[in-house]
Order: C-alpha cells, then structure tokens, then sequence
C-alpha cells in the first residue's frame, strides 16, 4: 500500500470536520486528545441537552443493559410504554411512534399526514407546506421538505408534493394552500436556518388557519424539544396545539431514538403494517429517554433554560451593544444566535481556540446551545470568552 493511500480516510468525506477529537466530557466540559478543556455550548447540536455523562440517564443505560438489548417491536416492550405515557401525559398528544433520528421522525409525520387523508378521510391530498430556510432532514421526503436548495443539490428526482413559503408570513402560507394540501410543516424557531423564532402571532394565526382549512399542523421540534427552549416542547410558549410533533435530538440525549406524536384522530392511520422501524424504540433508547424527561420535569429544567437564555440575550446585547459587525441577538430559552454582518467561520474557530464550542446557523450566524444543567458561572466564563473573540474581530477591521 502506497504512502497516499495511507493517508485516506476508509470513510466518506460527508462531514467538513472541525481538527479537534474529543474523548471525555462531565456536564458542560469537554476535553481533546491532547488534554484541552472545553466549555460545551454546543451540546451536539442541541443533542445533550442534560450535559456530558449525566448520573440519572447513565443508569437507566446501564440498568437495562444488563437486562434485555433488543427484541422486535413485534413484541410489547414496556420502556415504550412509559416513555409513551409520560410524553402524552405532559404534551397536548396522545399517541406516538418510535424511530431513530429526527429524519425519521419528520418522515413518519410526513407518511402519516398523507395516509390520514388518503386512507381515512378518502381524499386526495399529499402536498405539505413548509418554509423557505426551514431544515427537516436528508432522507429523500425530508430533504426535499427542507426549504434550502443547497441540501437538495445532485439528488434528483425529488419525490414531488412539498411547496415553499417565507417564513413568520401567513398571508404566503394563505395562498399556498390548495386542494390538495393535507398539512403545513414548521419549526417553532429555524434553527438550521439562522435561529429564527417564529412570531408569536404568526404561529397562532397559522394554526387557526390550518383548522379553518381542515389540514393538519404538523410542528417540528426535532431542535426546539426537550426542554431546549424553556419549555419542555416550544410549541407551549405560543398557546398552539399542533396535530403532529416531531422530538429527537435531545430526547436521548446522546443516544439515537426519534419520535412522532399525534393525537387521537389519527391513530387509525397508523394501523398494523403500514409503518414500521427495526430499532425503533429499543428497551435501551427508551430506558435513555425515560430518564431524560423524567430529569427535566423533576428538576424543572426547562424553566432554568428559559431563566439562563433570557439572562444570556441579556449579557450578549450588553457587551456587544453597538458592535459594528453584530446585527442581532436573539433566540428563545437556550437555543441562541448571534447574527452577524459577515461569515463567521473564522470567529467560530477562534472561539473553539479559546476553548468555547459553539456552532454556525448559515454562514452568517453563531450559534449557542448549552446544556439546560449548565450554572450560571461557567456559562458566564463561556459568553465572556465569545465577546473577547468579538472584540478582537472589531479591531481587526479596517477604520473607513
């Protein structure tokens, strides 16, 4: 084997890698193969919701390892059961499926819209609404539900059935809707798409319209769930009941497990047989998730998040108050952006050189997105270390 072939990485090169490998993490620290501490507001984009190595999810893994791994959903598996009554119990649904991922969460919402309408309801309607900078996936479905034309590229044939309108405009979501329209899709905030919270008017006024037009609401909070944006599901802040939730990312908390919830309606178009998922919902990602939400409601998590991400847009518009390259702080509970008048990749760098994680939302836009654990002090140290960078980047630009 030649020297260059040596050098080739056996795996797709499907990730622009940041040159840092992480080996250990406690909370919201995380340290490199060479020993260097990290503060963590990155959480695996919004996946660690309860921080690194969590004692109460830990158990749970490690309680129901020792017992039973696998075993078909063919079978009753009563993690699924618990974890089922305590998402209903504490969400305006009813029902649920397991999946892994959030992909496949959005892509049994997206089946099961279509077949409600088509197999319950016997009326021709597959088209879903959604929104311009939205981001919902990269199976087939869900990418071409995502409202940007840079994840769609080279994968043509697009299943067809997906419209796109701007978001926080309902008179654009008006005037989409048409006969065969079964749903509007959307994010409470766009994190993807530059962390963007929808309007509160907005979100309201489109779920009165998808009830004045007898199509479904289906609210994507792949990002935006468990406990993320101070509450436990984001769609609570807007006083919405949306007929379909999507949850995945911090719902295990590391570890893969997706869900889509309905409500009672439409339990019948999820009948036996018409959809399916191998490792969905194993004894080990429920016993995960069990504890994950069971840790945010005993705590009260949630209201912690929404405390410490008001007290951070705060602290950020203080100490950047009139920075000339800072549009915009915003974000809700502890999904935060920063927005900026140019690409921010290189300041991203910097901030992980001066051991803070964070992440971008577009070229233009810093994303934050600590543990909903983490305290006050060491998040303070955190957006301390980001400022400076900011600061620095100041005096690094040319006097006009």
């Amino acid at each position: 084997m030649s020297e260059v072939t040596k050098q080739v990485s056996p795996m797709f090169p499907t990730y622009a890698r940041f040159p840092i490998t992480m080996v250990r993490g406690e909370g919201s620290l995380l340290w490199d193969d060479q020993g260097k501490e990290y503060i963590d507001l990155m959480c695996g984009v919004a996946v660690t919701n309860l921080g690194h190595n969590h004692p109460r999810v830990n158990q749970k893994l490690k309680e129901q390892m020792d017992q039973l791994w696998h075993v078909s959903n063919l079978f009753n598996i009563p993690n699924q059961q618990k974890l089922a009554e305590l998402l209903t119990a504490n969400s305006c649904m009813d029902a649920v499926f397991f999946c892994n991922s959030g992909a496949e969460a959005n892509e049994a919402a997206i089946k099961i819209a279509r077949r409600y309408f088509q197999k319950i309801r016997g009326e021709e309607r597959y088209e879903i609404v959604t929104c311009l900078q939205s981001f919902h996936g990269r199976t087939l479905a869900t990418l071409t539900a995502t409202g940007q034309e840079k994840v769609r590229e080279g994968f043509l044939p697009l299943p067809e059935g997906f419209s796109y309108v701007p978001y926080n405009d309902i008179e654009a979501i008006r005037a989409a809707i048409g006969p065969k329209t079964c749903a509007v899709m959307i994010e409470m905030v766009q994190g993807e798409g530059g962390v963007r919270p929808a309007e509160r008017a907005y979100l309201q006024a489109v779920a009165q319209l998808c009830r004045e037009q007898g199509i479904l609401l289906i609210a994507d909070e792949i990002q935006t769930g468990v406990g993320r944006t101070g509450k436990l599901f984001a769609y609570e802040h807007y006083e919405i009941e949306p007929d379909i939730m999507t949850l995945a990312k911090g719902l295990g908390n590391g570890f893969p497990i997706g869900a889509m919830l309905g409500k009672e309606f439409l339990r019948e178009a999820f009948s036996a047989g018409s959809h399916g998922s191998t490792f969905g919902g194993t004894p080990i990602a429920t016993a995960a998730a069990i504890g994950v939400i069971e840790t945010i409601l005993s705590e009260g998590l949630a209201v912690k998040a929404f405390q410490l991400g008001e007290w951070s847009k705060n602290y950020l518009r203080t100490h950047l108050d009139e920075h000339p390259l800072v549009k915009d702080i915003r974000g809700l509970g502890f999904l935060l952006g920063i927005e900026c008048t140019e690409s921010v990749t290189v300041w991203v760098n910097e901030m992980h050189a001066a051991g803070v994680l964070v992440i971008q939302a577009g070229p233009n836009v810093i994303r934050i997105l600590p543990a909903i654990t983490i305290d006050q002090p060491l998040l303070e140290t955190a957006l301390s270390r980001i400022v400076a960078v900011l600061q620095r980047a100041k005096e690094q630009q040319p006097v006009i």
